[in-house]
C-alpha cells in the first residue's frame, strides 16, 4: 500500500483535471490512497484543505478546464508572506513545516503539478528528503526538456479562434487590430496562433521588433488593397532598444514583474504613426480557460498515468517529459534550468516569414541581424 498526494501550483492550466483523473485511477488500480492538497500546499498546513480522492471524485473532470485543488501562485513555502501582530508584512520559511506534515501523514510521495517556479519549489523539497515526481503544467510551453506541456494547445487554439473573428470585425472598418497573448519570455503561443490566425505582425521576445518595421508592414498591405490588418504580441515582446512593458511588480514589490501593455502601446504607435485607426485586446486569462482540446486531454492523462508508473518505480525529484512521442523521465534541476525559446531557424519561423508575415525586423530570409 502507497499513499499518495497531489498538488496543483501556479497558473491554472486546460487539462489539469486530466493528471489528476489519471493518477487518482492509475493509484486505485494498484490498491493505492490518494490525497490532494488544495491551493498548492494548503493541506499540509491546514488538515481541512488535506482531501481524499476516490474515483468517484475524479468522474468526468478530464473534460473540464481548472483544476478541482484549486491552485495558487503565491504559496511559496520558502518565502511565504504573512501579516505580525502589528500588521506588518513579513516573509518567512514555512518548509520544514510542510515537510514534517507530509511525514507525519504518511504519504510516500508528492506528484507536483506546475510549471518552472512550481517545479522548482518541488525540487527544493526533494533535496529535503521529500519524494516528489514533477508533472510540467505551463500554456507557455517554454520548458525546455518537454516537446511538449498540456494546456499550450488549447491557449492556441483559443487565440486562434479569437484571431478568426477579429478579421471580420477589422475588415468592416478598415482597422488595425493588435492582439496581446500570453508566453513571458517566450514566444510560442504568439508564433502558433498568429500563423495560424492570418495574422500580419508576430512579435515574439526572442525578436526585439522597430515599431517602423511593423508600420511599414501595415502601409505595404494598404499599397496592396489590404486596408485592414493582424498584430499579434506576446506579452514579453521588446523593442530593438531594449523597451520592455509590464503593469508593475509582484506581491509585496518583490522582483517577480507582471508583464503587459505592450499590444496598447504598439496600438498607439500605429495609430499615431499610420493615422489608421487601431485597437487593442488583452486575451488574458482567457487563454487560461474552458475545456482542454483532444490533444492536451490525452497528453495530460499519459503525463499523470506515467507519474504514477514514476512512483512505482522510485524515479524521484524527477520530470515526466514527452520526448519523440514517449514519456520519459529527466530530472526536474535539469527541466527548470533554462526556459525553451522559439528557435529563430526553425520551420515554423521561415514559414511564416516565406508566406509574408512580418517579426518587426529588417530581415526576410529567417536571420536576424
Amino acid at each position: 500500500m502507497k499513499k499518495i498526494v497531489i498538488s496543483t501550483g501556479g497558473g491554472d492550466a486546460p487539462g489539469l483535471n486530466a493528471v489528476i483523473y489519471a493518477v487518482v485511477h492509475s493509484c486505485y488500480r494498484k490498491g493505492w490512497e490518494v490525497y490532494g492538497s488544495r491551493n498548492g500546499y494548503g493541506g499540509f498546513l491546514d488538515i481541512e484543505d488535506m482531501v481524499r480522492l476516490f474515483p468517484r471524485d475524479v468522474e468526468g473532470i478530464y473534460s473540464t478546464g481548472g483544476t478541482i485543488l484549486g491552485s495558487t501562485n503565491k504559496g511559496n513555502p520558502f518565502s511565504k508572506p504573512v501579516k505580525n501582530l502589528a500588521g506588518e508584512i513579513q516573509v518567512i520559511d514555512i518548509s520544514d513545516k510542510i515537510l514534517r506534515n507530509f511525514n507525519r501523514m504518511g504519504f510516500d510521495c508528492h506528484i507536483a503539478i506546475g510549471g518552472d517556479g512550481s517545479l522548482a519549489i518541488a525540487h527544493r523539497f526533494a533535496e529535503m528528503g521529500m519524494p516528489v515526481i514533477g508533472v510540467p503544467k505551463t500554456i507557455d510551453n517554454d520548458l525546455e526538456k518537454t516537446n511538449r506541456t498540456f494546456g499550450f494547445d488549447t491557449a492556441v487554439s483559443t487565440a486562434t479562434e479569437a484571431l478568426d473573428k477579429l478579421h471580420s470585425t477589422a475588415k468592416s472598418h478598415n482597422r488595425v487590430m493588435v492582439v496581446e497573448v500570453m508566453g513571458r519570455d517566450s514566444g510560442w503561443i504568439a508564433l502558433y496562433s498568429g500563423i495560424s490566425g492570418g495574422a500580419d505582425v508576430i512579435l515574439i521576445p526572442e525578436i526585439p521588433f522597430d515599431i517602423e518595421e511593423v508600420c511599414e508592414k501595415i502601409s505595404d498591405n494598404e499599397l496592396h488593397d489590404k486596408l485592414y490588418s493582424i498584430v499579434v504580441a506576446a506579452e514579453g515582446a521588446i523593442t530593438i532598444d531594449g523597451q520592455k512593458f509590464n503593469k508593475g511588480k509582484g506581491e509585496l514589490g518583490r522582483e517577480e514583474v507582471i508583464l503587459g501593455g505592450v499590444g496598447e502601446w504598439v496600438a498607439a504607435e500605429i495609430r499615431k504613426r499610420t493615422e489608421k485607426d487601431t485597437r487593442s485586446l488583452v486575451l488574458g486569462h482567457l487563454q487560461r480557460g474552458g475545456s482542454p482540446t483532444t490533444f492536451d486531454r490525452l497528453l495530460a492523462l499519459r503525463f499523470g498515468a506515467a507519474a504514477v508508473r514514476f512512483v512505482e518505480g522510485k524515479i524521484f525529484d524527477h520530470m515526466v517529459a514527452l520526448n519523440d512521442s514517449q514519456m520519459v523521465a529527466v530530472p526536474i534541476a535539469e527541466a527548470i534550468k533554462m526556459r525553451k525559446k522559439v528557435d529563430l531557424s526553425s520551420d515554423k519561423v521561415l514559414t511564416a516569414r516565406d508566406i509574408g508575415i512580418c517579426f518587426g525586423d529588417t530581415d526576410t530570409r529567417g536571420q536576424v541581424e
